[in-house]
C-alpha cells in the first residue's frame, strides 16, 4: 500500500511540473527606449556624432512624433520618443527579444508575474508588452516577426559610419539585491557572471547576463535612489568597440559638427577594460568599451557587500507585491 501511495504520489507531481509552462528562450537585448527633451540635437548626436541611421519613425494622429528609431544592427536599436515630462528619468524601458512571445506571456503568469490579457503586436509588426521588475522599471518582452520592420531591415541602415556594432549591455538601478535576484535570475532564467565595486567596503554592480544570450543587464547597485534628472549616469548603456583609440580619434574628428565638448578620456574599469564614457544631450551615458580587458586576464569578483537601501514607498512596495507574489 505505501508503495502505491508512493508511485501515484510522485505521477502527481510528474504531471504538475509538466503542465507547467516552460520557459521560452530569451536571446538577446532588443532595445532601450529613452525620453528626448530636444529630438534634433539627440538625432545630431546619435546619427551625425555616432554614425549610426534612423530607419523610420510612427506619428501621432496630429503629425507629431512619436517615436524614432536608431538602429545599432538587425536585432538592437534605441528608441527615442519626446519627453512627456521635463527633468524627469531618462529611461522608459528595456526590451529583452525572445522567441515565443506568448509562450513567454503564459510561463511569467504562471510564476506570478502581471502581465496583459493578451499579447499584441505593435504598429511595427512585431509581438510585445510591458512587465515590471521589482524596482519598477518597465521590462518589454519581444518578439520580431517575419512580416514586421525589424525583420524586412534587415542588412539595411547600417553604415559604415557607425562607431560600434553591438550593444552587449544596459545599466539599470536596483535597490534591494535580493529582490531583483528573484526575479531576473529565479524567473527570467538570468545568472550572474560578475560583481564589482569601487571600494572593498561597498558592491556597486552586479552583471546578469540573459539565459540564451550574450548580452546582461548591469545591475547599478544604490543606497539612495538619485534624483530623477541625475539617473542617466547610472541607466546608460554599453557600445562594443575594438579598439578604444581609433573610436575616440573618429569621435573627436566628428564633435565640432554638433559642438560636443565634453572630456572625452580613455579610462581602465574596475572590470580592467579600457572605456571611454560619452553624455547625450539629455546626460544619458553611451559606455564604449573594448569586450576584451587589457591583460586578456578576468577581473576578479568583488566580495563586498551590497549596500544598504532605505523602505520603498508604500505604493512601489504594493505594485511590487502584487506583481511578483
Amino acid at each position: 500500500m505505501r508503495f502505491v501511495l508512493t508511485v501515484l504520489m510522485f505521477a502527481s507531481i510528474s504531471c504538475a511540473v509538466a503542465d507547467e509552462p516552460q520557459r521560452p528562450r530569451i536571446t538577446g537585448i532588443s532595445h532601450v527606449a529613452l525620453y528626448v527633451h530636444d529630438m534634433n540635437k539627440t538625432l545630431a548626436f546619435y546619427k551625425d556624432f555616432l554614425g549610426f541611421e534612423q530607419p523610420y519613425s510612427l506619428t501621432n494622429k496630429d503629425g507629431s512624433l512619436h517615436l524614432t528609431w536608431i538602429k545599432i544592427n538587425d536585432r538592437q536599436s534605441l528608441e527615442l520618443f519626446p519627453e512627456t515630462e521635463a527633468g524627469s528619468d531618462r529611461l522608459y524601458h528595456v526590451a529583452l527579444e525572445t522567441d515565443d512571445a506568448i509562450g513567454m506571456r503564459n510561463y511569467l503568469a504562471a510564476h506570478g508575474v502581471t502581465v496583459p490579457d493578451k499579447v499584441g503586436k505593435g504598429k511595427i509588426g512585431n509581438l510585445n508588452y510591458f512587465i515590471h521588475d521589482p524596482d519598477g522599471h518597465i521590462v518589454e518582452i519581444v518578439q520580431y516577426m517575419p512580416d514586421g520592420w525589424t525583420m524586412l531591415n534587415q542588412g539595411k541602415f547600417m553604415p559604415d559610419t557607425r562607431i560600434s556594432t553591438n550593444m552587449p549591455h544596459a545599466g539599470i538601478l536596483v535597490g534591494d539585491l535580493d529582490k531583483a535576484k528573484s526575479f531576473y535570475e529565479g524567473v527570467m532564467g538570468f545568472h550572474e557572471i560578475w560583481r564589482g565595486a569601487k571600494n572593498p567596503a561597498v558592491l556597486s554592480w552586479v552583471h546578469e547576463q540573459i539565459p540564451d544570450g550574450k548580452g546582461f543587464f548591469e545591475f547599478m547597485l544604490y543606497s539612495d535612489l538619485p534624483d530623477p534628472d541625475k539617473r542617466g549616469k547610472y541607466h546608460h548603456f554599453c557600445l562594443e568597440v575594438p579598439d578604444i583609440e581609433k573610436a575616440k580619434a573618429i569621435l573627436e574628428a566628428r564633435a565640432p559638427l554638433i559642438g560636443y565638448d565634453k572630456p572625452m578620456e580613455i579610462q581602465i574599469g574596475v572590470n580592467r577594460k579600457r572605456q571611454l564614457n560619452l553624455y547625450d544631450p539629455d546626460g544619458t551615458r553611451v559606455e564604449l568599451m573594448e569586450l576584451r580587458t587589457i591583460d586578456g586576464k578576468p577581473a576578479p569578483p568583488s566580495t563586498a557587500p551590497p549596500p544598504q537601501h532605505p523602505p520603498a514607498p508604500t505604493a512601489h512596495l504594493e505594485r511590487t507585491n502584487n506583481s511578483f507574489l
